[in-house]
């Protein structure tokens, strides 16, 4: 069984509440994190239903204090940090750009970027200690592609992007690596919210997706799993895109 430390950001719904259910399927000991207390007492207890070691920690990582806290309970609690995976995220306000508003673009920002920067900053901390562990980014398919209606949003993924390869190479010769995920069009309600609720809508961006669908939020935790994994060891500073293909076009 596999007894690691996993660290889960924004872990109480869709791709971060799947992956905290794949590690707990490898036997890992768990910390989930988010803003609704009550949701995230309930994920941990039915991880800890599964017989895995589990904890909620209640955290904004738009605020510091907020992330430094969680990985120092994480630290308290288990004793050391393996896996981070910072996935806590939003779209924002969609639209036109000449429709942003600088509330929007802060607002975005401070959650994708400031948020994925605080908790690197403080999962490297911990593991810079330890010398060894592994983070993974969520960014997605719009982290290396536009996207005409998400300008803001677009700017905010190509940002973690831009800081995972950065960050990487900070760790490696440390033996801490750092790689994000980008995932295409994910069967949640983020996906609903990108095409107005709109269901020809949808099955029209589906439709320029050569695998002719959205992608699971099981497939994608299964992607991060083994981006954390041991067998991954000489992977670092990489966005795997798992798109069905859509940026192979």
């Amino acid at each position: 069984m596999n007894h690691q430390v996993v660290l889960i950001t924004g872990a109480l719904t869709g791709i971060g509440r799947a992956t905290a259910l794949a590690f707990a399927k490898e036997g890992a000991r768990l910390v989930v994190s988010g803003r609704r207390e009550e949701a995230g007492q309930a994920l941990a207890a039915e991880l800890r239903a599964m017989g895995n070691e589990a904890e909620f920690i209640r955290a904004d990582v738009r605020y510091e204090a907020d992330v430094r806290a969680m990985v120092d309970q994480t630290i308290a609690r288990f004793g050391r940090l393996d896996v981070a995976v910072n996935n806590a995220g939003t779209e924002g306000q969609l639209g036109p750009v000449a429709d942003q508003t600088v509330d929007n673009y802060e607002n975005t920002f401070s959650t994708n970027v400031l948020g994925t920067l605080l908790s690197m900053k403080h999962e490297m901390r911990a593991m810079q200690q330890q010398r060894g562990g592994a983070i993974v980014n969520v960014s997605s398919v719009a982290g290396h592609v536009g996207i005409a209606g998400a300008s803001v949003y677009v700017g905010s993924k190509h940002a973690v992007e831009g800081m995972t390869k950065a960050v990487a190479l900070e760790g490696a010769a440390l033996g801490i690596r750092v790689n994000a995920v980008a995932p295409g069009p994910v069967a949640t309600d983020m996906l609903d919210r990108f095409v107005g609720n709109d269901e020809e809508a949808k099955q029209g961006f589906l439709a320029m997706i050569p695998a002719k669908r959205a992608a699971s939020v099981d497939e994608i935790a299964q992607t991060i799993v083994f981006l954390a994994d041991d067998k991954a060891a000489y992977l670092t500073g990489q966005v795997v895109a798992v798109d069905g293909g859509y940026s192979a076009q």
